[in-house]
C-alpha cells in the first residue's frame, strides 16, 4: 500500500517562520524543523531566514554531511504541491525610480571624490609653500 504524502503550498510553509514553529522547503519536500532549531550548529536564525522560499540552494551551499541529510529526513512532513505557484509577486516600479536612484548614485559619487581631491589639493599647496620657503 503506497504511503499518502501530505502536500503543502509554499504560502502555507512560509507561514511557519518562528522559533516555535518553523518549516523549510528543500528539494520539493517540506520539513518541520521547529524542534531542531536549538540544536542546529549554524544557529536558528540561519534556518528561520530560509522560510518562505525554496531553501535548496542555501542548504546545498552550506555543505551538509551525509548524517545531516539523514537527520533531515526525520523532520519531513510532506512535499511541496507542484500545482501551487511558488513564484513571488513582482514589485511594480514606476519609470521615475531609476532616475531617482541614478541621481542618488551621482550625488554619492561626487561626495566620495571630493575628499580625496581636497586632500591631494591641500597636499600640493602645502608642498609648494614648503619648497618656496627654502
Amino acid at each position: 500500500m503506497p504511503t499518502i504524502t501530505k502536500l503543502y503550498t509554499m504560502e502555507e510553509a512560509s507561514q511557519h517562520n518562528s522559533n516555535g514553529d518553523c518549516w523549510v522547503v528543500i528539494d520539493g519536500k517540506v520539513y518541520d524543523v521547529s524542534t531542531y532549531l536549538d540544536e542546529h550548529p549554524g544557529g536558528d536564525d540561519v534556518i528561520i531566514a530560509t522560510t518562505g522560499k525554496d531553501a535548496t540552494d542555501d542548504f546545498e551551499d552550506a555543505g551538509h554531511s551525509k548524517s545531516a541529510r539523514e537527520l533531515m529526513e526525520t523532520f519531513c512532513i510532506g512535499e511541496l504541491d507542484p500545482t501551487s505557484t511558488s513564484i513571488p509577486e513582482l514589485e511594480i516600479c514606476s519609470k521615475k525610480q531609476p532616475s531617482e536612484i541614478a541621481q542618488k548614485l551621482k550625488d554619492l559619487t561626487k561626495q566620495y571624490w571630493a575628499v580625496p581631491i581636497t586632500v591631494a589639493g591641500v597636499s600640493v599647496v602645502i608642498g609648494f609653500l614648503y619648497l618656496r620657503r627654502k
